[in-house]
């Protein structure tokens, strides 16, 4: 377990954070599309997502830009998901 630790130690945080943005995105892609769509489920991910993002902005690093694309992306999908609804 102390490899462990210190192996994570090593990645910057803001990798860390990025995969965890990533998790959550995915997540909310899948609720998004189960049959029928969980939207209750999916907006708690997306919220999650926004919440670092948003919250973190330019501190998550060189990926801050590919994490506002997905936000945007996963809340497109969501309002055409519930549109259609």
């Amino acid at each position: 377990m102390e490899d462990v630790r210190r192996q994570l130690a090593e990645v910057p945080a803001s990798v860390v954070v990025a995969n965890h943005v990533m998790g959550l995105y995915e997540l909310a892609a899948i609720h998004l599309s189960a049959i029928p769509p969980d939207l209750s489920q999916a907006v708690l991910a997306i919220d999650a997502v926004a919440c670092l993002v948003e919250g973190l902005g330019d501190r998550l690093g060189e990926d801050a830009a590919t994490m506002r694309d997905a936000l945007a992306n996963i809340r497109i999908a969501f309002v055409q998901i519930k549109s259609a609804s």
